[in-house]
């Protein structure tokens, strides 16, 4: 037994302890879809690859996978002749299955969703791709910010005459990848309740990113938005919406888009209109603006300014590295963050006053659980045996 298997042997807690969820292991979203289920309580077994493949190289730490948080880990050899096998009893058992193949690959594995729900019709079966399951570049390769290119949002983000800028992976492989697959499963769960079937859910980061862009797509059909990048108002084009390089190369983000919010901050500034070359919303004024707004926060510290803007509403907030986040007093007074193994990250979220998701366990090495993990979900010992033997599957617990 691993040091952690006994903490993932306890009974899970949260909103959906009972569901049960196979994860074929893969990258981005369809991992952090698996974590946020097993984040609020379900039972995740990860099936991840015999040889321990990851996306990084030889020396990566898979304990420091945070995304992998909260199961345990089967590996299996996909390409045995007996690995598919292994896949459609753990099926057959399962509640959802959660894949992110390129379109056909499990079909070909013999693990696609007819074989599964052949064999377990009420299966809820997810998958993530970037292109979805059909259309003309199904078959295309690419990472996040192909699909965010290919929606239209990444056209709307960057600063005035520099090129679209990559918001990291989250509006393409997270928000519009993995939180939409997630989705999509507890919306299929609740009609499997009333249908008793199973279906299967086809998530593309190319229409969930273009999802989570809904409100600009409207902006950007009327009078109130302009094709130019850093031009907007949350675009960074607006002096009251921006971020403020201080005197300690530290920085200020300030939001205070209403008049009250924005009166407050040219209190803190110690600037006043007069002194401005327009008012809030004099889009010709904002580029000379933000020069003055940028030459007084360079003046001082970030700590001075965190200080100045203290007890009153000028939407002023330090930008802070994750750490640092993970220490403010906010996020302390609601246990926002936890440490494990030497790793801060985000505890489960949201927060539900009835069923409350635990503390996830570290993430799991590959195969550190096959062996516990498939007697736990009905697979006979006999059978397990063999499967070891034979290298259809991998016990790596020692």
């Amino acid at each position: 037994m691993s040091a952690h298997e006994g903490r993932r042997d306890e009974a899970r807690i949260g909103p959906l302890t009972g569901l049960r969820v196979v994860e074929i292991g893969g990258f981005g979203p369809g991992p952090f879809a698996a974590m946020l289920l097993a984040d609020m309580g379900a039972d995740v077994i990860r099936v991840d690859r015999t040889n321990g493949a990851r996306l990084a190289g030889p020396n990566y730490d898979f304990r420091k996978e945070v995304m992998h948080r909260g199961r345990r880990s089967v590996a299996v050899d996909l390409k045995h002749p007996a690995g598919a096998s292994v896949i459609l009893k753990l099926a057959e058992q399962a509640d959802v299955l959660i894949e992110g193949f390129r379109p056909g690959v499990c079909e070909r594995l013999g693990i696609g969703p007819v074989d599964c729900m052949s064999l377990n019709p009420a299966l809820i079966y997810g998958r993530m791709t970037g292109w979805g399951q059909t259309g003309p570049m199904s078959q295309e390769v690419g990472h996040d910010i192909n699909y965010i290119a290919a929606s239209g949002v990444l056209s709307l983000i960057g600063r005035h005459g520099q090129p679209p800028t990559p918001p990291l992976s989250l509006l393409g492989d997270f928000g519009g990848g993995g939180m939409l697959l997630a989705f999509g499963i507890l919306a299929a769960l609740w009609e499997r309740d009333r249908s008793a079937e199973g279906q299967v859910v086809d998530a593309s980061m190319l229409e969930g990113s273009a999802l989570l862009g809904t409100a600009f797509y409207g902006f950007t059909q009327t009078d109130n938005w302009t094709a130019e990048r850093g031009t907007n108002l949350v675009d960074s084009g607006a002096p009251f919406y921006d971020c403020y390089r201080t005197a300690d190369d530290k920085w200020i983000a300030v939001g205070a888009m209403e008049p009250e919010f924005y009166a407050e901050l040219l209190h803190v500034l110690k600037l006043s209109e007069d002194e401005l070359p327009g008012d809030q919303y004099d889009e010709a004024a904002w580029p000379a603006a933000k020069r003055i707004f940028a030459d007084r926060f360079a003046e001082h510290d970030q700590d001075h300014w965190v200080h100045e803007a203290a007890g009153r509403d000028a939407c002023l907030q330090p930008v802070l590295e994750p750490v640092e986040a993970a220490a403010s007093a906010q996020a302390i007074a609601r246990n926002s963050f936890s440490t494990q193994e030497g790793i801060t990250q985000p505890n489960p979220a949201p927060r539900f006053s009835r069923t409350p998701a635990s503390t996830p366990c570290p993430p799991p090495s590959p195969g550190e659980h096959t062996r516990a993990a498939l007697s736990a979900w009905g697979i006979a010992q006999d059978t397990i045996d063999e499967l070891i033997e034979s290298g259809a599957v991998v016990d790596s617990s020692g």
